[in-house]
């Protein structure tokens, strides 16, 4: 009777809290009561009694209440006290995705006029090809928006309804309700050597060919969840394109060289800016955006990995590839701080996400003489007997501003041209434990000094077990706590700055 008393007394207070935590952790109503439904659907609110409950219309009964502090790890007495903490736990809305960036002064040097003539001088001179730089120019973009490209997302769902899943009959008449007719040809693998002489199996996977013909390799016939994203990638450019004269792509395989006018594969590592280059990253930036918010829509999607706690094997449930699945989980978790890459050996990334600005375990666009060992995604790549199935990984890497703890979930793959390569998508823990109003750095200095002292690696002191579980089961991401169960690792963003004792390099003049 007592705490019934106190929430009545309380309510508004509690409306307010609920409120603000929820929004600090970037949940949706619909997202709370859903996460509430997994835990008791008897005694969660809905979508529209949680909103009442927030503007202290309505007072929770103490079980419901009970539910809704086991989203958050908090106790029903945090809920219940006479503080108000607004500013505490109120997000910040201002923050972008990627890499702090620079004040660029004085302003009239950073001009349109300048820096179309300096930019191309500056990748002359640095040796980075017009198609590298299109792909930095893409990323930079994609990180600063979040991954959130809601005019993309709409385009998708307007020509898939929100379905999911759709199957590869479904594809095909998508096609046909737009006018689009899919033939087939055949291609085989080609082996190759790029500019550094590394070799790796390419193929053409598909394209599109003006005005209305979606041509697929029929290998693909034997794959659907890859037919459908190739299928999805050329819807796309047809409806955000107008089906124009511009040959829509797709490869399978490390490098990207395939010269579309002169049909051969071409590796010439040429600087000049090629404005085409840039026009074609970003259609195909497009297209694959939209290809994967086509076959996994924006909310059906979530709720998916609501209800699987993040889980990669969704992937076969819905028929598309673990590929989609991942960097589909960057664009519609409500957590913003994630990162995604996809590597191939020995030091490649093809794609690479990073909303949460962690440095790159290498570059995109040369290799690297020191690359850190101890990332998931680069043990994995190396390890010829590396099992099926995911890895999950528990980090601390130093990022500028301090240590950083990183949660990720590892896949080793096969492309459709037989390469091996390594999927991989991450988070920052740091934020989500500031939000809990722990000190996120001295947890992460903690953790750090932990694993240097036993050479790198250790377990995970038992302290910090319990935080980072907490935090594991509010975000509701399954591998972060499976993570928990390994060893936490060290990890650099080069081997010049290795933290561990002795240095994984101590012996390499770097």
């Amino acid at each position: 009777m007592k705490n019934s008393n106190n929430l009545l007394r309380k309510s508004h207070f509690l409306g307010t809290k609920i409120r603000n935590l929820r929004k600090s952790n970037h949940l949706t109503m619909e997202d709370l009561s859903s996460r509430c439904v997994k835990i008791n659907a008897d005694l969660a609110p809905s979508v529209s009694y949680l909103s009442m409950i927030e503007r202290g219309k309505r007072v929770p009964s103490e079980d419901m209440l009970g539910v809704i502090a086991e989203v958050f790890q908090k106790d029903i007495g945090w809920f219940l006290d006479d503080v108000s903490s607004d500013e505490a736990i109120s997000p910040v809305k201002t923050n972008r995705g990627g890499l702090s960036g620079m004040a660029l002064e004085p302003s009239f040097l950073f001009s349109n006029e300048i820096l179309q003539i300096a930019l191309p001088e500056m990748l002359v001179q640095t040796g980075t090809t017009g198609r590298q730089f299109a792909q930095l120019l893409i990323r930079a973009y994609q990180e600063y928006h979040r991954n959130h490209f809601p005019d993309l997302e709409r385009a998708a769902e307007e020509v898939g309804q929100k379905r999911m899943p759709l199957d590869q009959h479904d594809m095909i008449a998508i096609a046909g309700r737009l006018g689009l007719e899919v033939v087939w040809f055949d291609s085989v693998p080609e082996e190759i050597a790029d500019e550094l002489g590394v070799r790796s199996n390419n193929m053409v996977r598909s394209y599109f060919e003006s005005p209305n013909k979606i041509c697929l390799n029929n290998i693909l016939k034997t794959q659907p969840a890859r037919m459908k994203y190739d299928l999805a990638v050329h819807i796309g450019h047809c409806i955000l394109h107008d089906k124009d004269g511009v040959k829509s792509l797709l490869m399978a395989g490390r490098s990207q060289g395939f010269n579309v006018e002169q049909g051969r594969f071409d590796l010439s590592n040429s600087s000049d800016v090629d404005p085409r280059d840039i026009l074609q990253a970003w259609r195909d930036f497009e297209c694959s955006f939209f290809a994967g918010a086509l076959l996994c829509p924006k909310v059906p999607f979530r709720q998916l990995l609501d209800r699987t706690a993040y889980s990669v094997d969704v992937h076969k449930t819905i028929g598309v590839t673990p590929s989609v699945v991942m960097r589909r989980m960057t664009a519609v978790s409500p957590y913003p701080h994630w990162h995604y890459f996809d590597a191939y050996a020995p030091g490649t990334l093809k794609a690479v996400y990073r909303g949460n600005g962690i440095p790159l375990p290498w570059g995109n666009m040369r290799l690297v003489e020191d690359p850190c060992q101890h990332w998931a995604v680069f043990r994995m790549i190396t390890n010829v007997d590396a099992p099926d199935g995911t890895s999950a990984q528990i980090s601390v890497l130093d990022a500028g501003d301090g240590p950083r703890i990183y949660a990720c979930e590892s896949l080793k793959v096969q492309d459709l041209a037989g390469n091996s390569h390594v999927l991989c998508a991450g988070i920052d823990l740091n934020p989500a434990l500031d939000t809990q109003m722990q000190n996120a750095q001295e947890i992460a200095q903690s953790l750090k000094e932990t694993c240097v002292a036993a050479g790198g690696s250790a377990k995970i002191p038992d302290s910090i077990q319990k935080e980072l579980t907490r935090v594991a089961r509010i975000l509701n991401i399954s591998w972060v706590k499976r993570g928990l169960d390994s060893s936490a690792r060290v990890i650099c963003s080069r081997g010049a700055v290795c933290p561990r004792k002795p240095s994984c390099y101590s012996c390499v003049n770097i």
